[in-house]
């Protein structure tokens, strides 16, 4: 009998890690070594690489990205570049007019598995590999491979010679395994936002002249001036998506102790244009990282660096390229920014191709409560509506447009590059930010510490985040992420009418739903002694609803169906001269216009507006 109980608690175990949960994921460690020619730009590759098929599928095949292959006249990323009605300015047609010996490739794959050849065919920027012998479910596989590649000039994260004159920024670099989980493979042509990447470790030798200087991903475990003077540069990481590097004879290195445990590397090629800048970068770097510490969950690698190089700002796990040239509170933001992928990317590691808004919309979030937190006064103007006034006037300006795309479509497909940075950045931040309406901020700062303790190294989707929200709140969210993520239904509430009723001590406030979306709605009632009477109106569909604060009554459940709403409030004599729907300016309601009523005189109800 007592087995019997055993066997029944590990299936009902079982059954709850699946039902949140694929309970697998696969696995890659690699063992990569790099010869690099500087003079034309090339490299010749080497790699043995342990696949470990954690899936419950046997795999016949697998898909490996050659990214450089898009740096090339014709491929899809310079059409798409092209042909999109707001390019990137960055990419534009550069790639169309790189000369040969300035364009990207990866060839000659040799690849085989537990030493018998493979069958390779390399559509772009996708290697196809046709396997001599299944990787059985629950195996690993043995691969061996050789490539010859060549780094394009710098247009688009990665390549040589960057614009501020960094010799090499070496992303997406090498042939990675795309993923296979429980929704299939992941082997999306590369246009220019893929992020996604297996779990696993990485053993790196890199092959360069003397004299060149190198950041990157792991820890290194030559000795740096000897690497410097000999070149062969080698570098271990342990359970990370992918591995970055960059490389410059100029570069100059700094380091501070953020605690005992970590260290932050600030890397960069001298210029009195910056100089100033980069150093002070490091005590806002250093404040940020504990305060994402604090307020997110520790960030789980001994090292980070923030090195000069790339185009702009990318984050890789361990460490982001950013360009120098910036003023203080630009290149402060852009740190922080990258940093905070260190949380949601690099550990908490979503699928970006298809939520992209849980990768920018969340980083971008802890971004901007990081901002506000270390410096307010010298990082950040004051802002009406709050620090994330910024992400809901995009979000809502882009609405009203009648250009806005969903949350649910593809990275790679938004039909323009506004509506892809709008959805991902600043409706992705609104997303987390007005669940503070819903279920409170405290809970849902709670919600997030969890998110990342449940999450960290794994591959979660908008399911997985919304039960974690729903288990620290209490409150059913479907509707929320029905609405919010798989439509563009927009939100607008009005007070459509106020009058006495019965006496002059009792008036009714009529409420109704202009938009589609249904949202509860906090009510604040200002008297002419300047006090308040605050109300929260919950949906009946949350079954349940946020702590009110001190003070504040809790209206009847307003059902989503209907279109009005009507309360009756107790003035006790005192004069009313302000009605407001949101006061807290925590729902991205697209017309705050009719959101205020101010009454002109102590006579006839009258509104300021029309």
């Amino acid at each position: 009998m007592k087995n019997i109980i055993t066997l029944f608690c590990v299936l009902f175990s079982s059954t709850l890690l699946l039902g949140q949960y694929p309970g697998w994921q696969q696995k890659v460690n690699y063992t990569i070594d790099v010869k690099m020619d500087t003079d034309l730009h090339q490299y010749a590759g080497e790699m043995q690489v342990r696949y470990f098929n954690n899936s419950p599928d046997d795999l016949d095949k697998v898909f490996l990205y050659a990214f450089f292959n898009a740096f090339q006249p014709g491929s899809m990323m310079d059409v798409r570049s092209r042909t999109i009605i707001d390019p990137d300015s960055r990419v534009g047609s550069r790639i169309y007019a790189l000369p040969l010996e300035e364009q990207g490739w990866i060839k000659d794959v040799e690849l085989s598995l537990n030493g018998i050849p493979c069958k390779v065919s390399i559509e772009e920027t996708i290697i196809v590999v046709e396997l001599p012998e299944s990787i059985k479910a629950g195996t690993f596989g043995d691969f061996s491979m050789t490539w010859n590649a060549q780094v394009p000039r710098q247009i688009r994260r990665s390549g040589w010679m960057n614009k501020e004159g960094v010799e090499y920024s070496m992303t997406q670099w090498y042939p990675k395994f795309c993923e296979y989980d429980h929704e299939g493979w992941h082997s999306h042509p590369y246009v220019g936002r893929e992020f996604h990447g297996i779990w696993g470790s990485y053993d790196v030798n890199i092959h360069l002249p003397s004299g060149y200087k190198i950041a990157a991903t792991g820890i290194i475990k030559t000795p740096k001036e000897e690497a410097i003077e000999s070149g062969d540069w080698h570098f271990t990481a342990t359970n990370v998506i992918d591995f970055a590097w960059a490389a410059d004879k100029k570069y100059v290195y700094d380091s501070i102790e953020v605690d005992e445990n970590l260290t932050m590397n600030f890397v960069r090629i001298p210029n009195i244009i910056y100089d100033d800048q980069w150093a002070e970068l490091p005590r806002f770097a250093v404040q940020g990282m504990r305060f994402l510490n604090d307020f997110i969950g520790r960030y789980p690698y001994p090292q980070y660096t923030v090195a000069q190089g790339g185009d702009g700002g990318m984050e890789y796990p361990m460490m982001t390229l950013v360009t120098a040239d910036r003023s203080l509170p630009s290149l402060v933001g852009v740190t922080i920014h990258e940093m905070s992928h260190s949380w949601f990317q690099a550990v908490v590691a979503t699928n970006e191709s298809l939520y992209e808004w849980m990768d920018e919309g969340f980083t971008s979030w802890i971004e901007s409560e990081c901002m506000a937190a270390i410096s307010p006064t010298e990082m950040t103007k004051p802002r009406a509506g709050g620090i994330h006034a910024y992400a809901y006037y995009g979000y809502i300006q882009q609405a009203l447009s009648g250009n806005e795309e969903a949350l649910s479509t593809h990275a790679d497909h938004y039909t323009t590059n506004r509506a892809y940075g709008v959805a991902a950045y600043s409706k992705g931040e609104v997303l987390v930010e007005q669940l503070g309406a819903i279920i409170g901020d405290e809970v849902r700062n709670e919600g997030m510490r969890e998110y990342f303790k449940v999450w960290s190294f794994k591959h979660p989707g908008p399911t997985d985040f919304k039960r974690i929200m729903e288990k620290t709140s209490g409150i059913e969210l479907d509707w929320y992420f029905d609405y919010f993520v798989n439509t563009t239904h927009t939100i607008d509430y009005r007070i459509s009418e106020v009058s006495h009723i019965k006496s002059k001590d009792i008036l009714n406030v009529l409420l109704e739903k202009v938009g589609t979306m249904p949202m509860p709605q906090d009510l604040r009632i200002t008297y002419n002694d300047g006090s308040t009477s605050n109300y929260h109106i919950p949906l009946v569909i949350m079954r349940g609803n946020r702590q009110l604060s001190d003070g504040e009554e809790l209206g009847e459940d307003w059902p989503w169906t209907n279109p009005t709403y009507s309360m009756e409030i107790k003035t006790e004599g005192k004069r009313v001269v302000k009605i407001e729907l949101d006061p807290n300016l925590l729902i991205a309601d697209t017309n705050r216009e009719n959101n205020l009523v101010e009454f002109k005189s102590r006579g006839k109800i009258e509104f300021t507006r029309e």
